[in-house]
């Protein structure tokens, strides 16, 4: 068994429209691709949920609540493994101008933009990882649901 070398939290964030928020990277030289908003979980984090508040508040000047988590996903990384949690959550407020992190100052990170994407249109955006598309669609009912 290999050890977990990255733990990361990310949203299945749905609007008052039952639209997914994503993000679209944008990178020079690269196909563009889309990615639920979340990330690494830091020592200072008191829960899963609590890092995933923070997260959502750094990338996207955001808050949610009804938050539940719904599905794993374990990949390769380094010489070990990385685990992102997911959390399908409802938005309640989402202010692009009160953004933050390296990855908004430095300009050779890409660019990320905020998307919203119904679960019907799901299928035709590159989101990552690519196994979370098939969750979503296929659970559509339960996810909304919260």
């Amino acid at each position: 068994m290999r050890r977990i070398v990255r733990t990361s939290v990310r949203a299945i964030l749905l609007d008052g429209d039952d639209r997914l928020v994503l993000i679209k990277r944008i990178k020079s030289g690269q196909v563009p691709y889309w990615t639920t908003p979340g990330g690494g979980v830091e020592s200072t984090d008191v829960s899963l949920e609590a890092a995933l508040r923070r997260e959502l508040q750094e990338e996207l000047g955001a808050s949610a609540d009804r938050f539940a988590q719904v599905f794993l996903f374990t990949a390769p990384f380094g010489d070990g493994v990385s685990v992102q949690h997911f959390f399908v959550c409802r938005l309640l407020e989402l202010r692009e101008d009160a953004r933050t992190g390296p990855e908004f100052d430095d300009p050779s990170r890409g660019d990320y933009q905020v998307d919203r994407v119904t679960i019907e249109e799901l299928p035709a955006v590159d989101l990552k990882p690519e196994v979370l598309t098939e969750f979503i669609t296929s659970n559509k009912e339960a996810l909304l649901s919260v």
